[in-house]
């Protein structure tokens, strides 16, 4: 990878859409270079997928919390399935398995706290193996982004 790798990384970290001619333009590539790059760069896992950003609050789900839990075993298997059934959840935005007292950092997107208390039943209080919980309630996104370069 070299600098002109890492000014197309940069630049679609932020705008996905752009064209290969966009691009070559910002950079001093053509075009058909700048497509070769892309897919090297895909190929290679280092653009892992391209998404699109959805606002959590046009959508209904205004309410995030920042949820640490606390897992009573953690054998292989019960660390697996929690991790299954975070997959497999919508609300679940992002999952970490973690150092420190949580066993697990999560970001919950919900429409409000009736249904993050939903929420907690399903998966903390019918879970035998959730030993404990917190929650934080986000007041103000300060920061949200996936940026790296």
């Amino acid at each position: 990878m070299d600098d002109k790798d890492l000014e197309i990384l940069r630049l679609v970290q932020n705008d996905a859409r752009l064209t290969a001619e966009a691009l070559g333009f910002e950079i001093g590539l053509s075009p058909p270079a700048v497509q070769k790059r892309l897919k090297k760069l895909r190929e290679t896992g280092v653009i892992e997928r391209e998404i699109a950003v959805l606002s959590s609050a046009k959508l209904n789900r205004g309410m995030t919390v920042i949820v640490q839990v606390m897992l009573e075993r953690e054998s292989r298997r019960h660390l697996d399935e929690f991790k299954r059934r975070m997959r497999t959840t919508s609300a679940v935005q992002q999952c970490y398995y973690a150092t420190g007292e949580a066993d697990f950092i999560l970001v919950v997107i919900v429409q409000d706290i009736a249904e993050y208390e939903e929420f907690t039943q399903e998966y903390f209080f019918d879970e035998s193996n959730v030993s404990k919980f917190t929650s934080s309630i986000v007041m103000d996104r300060v920061k949200v982004s996936l940026d790296i370069l």
